[in-house]
């Protein structure tokens, strides 16, 4: 299969029909590996466009408490990166046109060694990783070998993002790139910062893959607001969180009231 092609099939449809994409994410083996299976489940299930998923890891520096506190809850039940491809082989088999993207950190890649971390998230299903913590300018050995095992690089737009920044990012990602609504770390926002304008101009101005709108999304406003500053969808992650969090015994209620934000979430991507 072509680096992106279930996330360029996944645009043009949406294009088609004149949605935007909802993308939800969340940490996979929290609470445990098997509820997270449900709920990943259920996320695809009421209506997700694609999925972002996140590997518990120690030092999440890119996100906040809320998804903190996921990795951490992960890490405590003994859930390990090999339980992590367990459950987005699962997913795969069930869902086998859902883009599948993983929001990663560099240790975690660095400690299988890349090819073996690359071959080994194609092989589970995925379409693309994001290592949140490898800069551009270091990148381009990780890019490298992400193409070479299937996966399309996914690299962050910052809203500080200069032209020559930009133009790099636009080069390097594949399947879509993630621009970030403020600076700092994940959470959500009670009102969407409108910064974005310009680098979601610009990035289509440079022909880069469609990009989707993260950080501070938790509101069907915030996905319009979104789709209207130009963005071709929108990632929400620590407003999906907090229900694991408010749902600590997991079972029906979590998997109902996600399954409710997602389709929720999904119903303002309609133009």
């Amino acid at each position: 299969m072509t680096i992106g092609t279930r996330y360029q099939a996944m645009f043009a449809r949406l294009a088609a029909r004149h949605e935007g994409a909802f993308v939800p994410f969340v940490v996979l083996g929290d609470p445990d590996p098997e509820t997270s299976l449900e709920l990943v489940r259920a996320l695809a299930r009421s209506g997700a466009d694609a999925l972002e998923l996140g590997l518990p890891f120690s030092d999440p520096i890119a996100d906040g408490p809320v998804i903190q506190a996921a990795a951490t809850r992960a890490l405590a039940r003994g859930v390990t990166t090999a339980d992590g491809w367990q459950i987005i082989a699962a997913i795969r088999r069930e869902f086998p046109e859902l883009p599948i993207g993983l929001l990663v950190y560099a240790n975690l890649v660095l400690h299988q060694g890349a090819a073996r971390f690359y071959g080994t998230a194609a092989a589970s299903g995925a379409d693309s990783v994001l290592v949140a913590d490898v800069p551009l300018l270091e990148g381009d050995p990780l890019a490298d070998m992400a193409r070479s095992k299937g996966i399309a690089p996914i690299f962050i737009a910052p809203p500080n993002a200069d032209e020559a920044r930009l133009a790099a990012i636009g080069r390097q990602s594949a399947g879509y790139v993630y621009v970030t609504s403020r600076p700092g770390v994940t959470g959500a926002d009670d009102q969407l910062h409108d910064d974005s304008s310009r680098l979601l101009r610009r990035l289509a101005e440079l022909g880069s893959a469609p990009t989707l709108l993260g950080f501070g999304i938790a509101t069907p406003e915030h996905v319009r607001n979104a789709l209207s500053l130009g963005a071709a969808g929108a990632i929400s992650g620590s407003a999906i969180v907090r229900h694991i969090e408010r749902h600590p015994d997991g079972g029906a209620p979590l998997i109902e009231a996600v399954s409710t934000f997602v389709r929720t979430m999904k119903e303002a991507t309609c133009r």
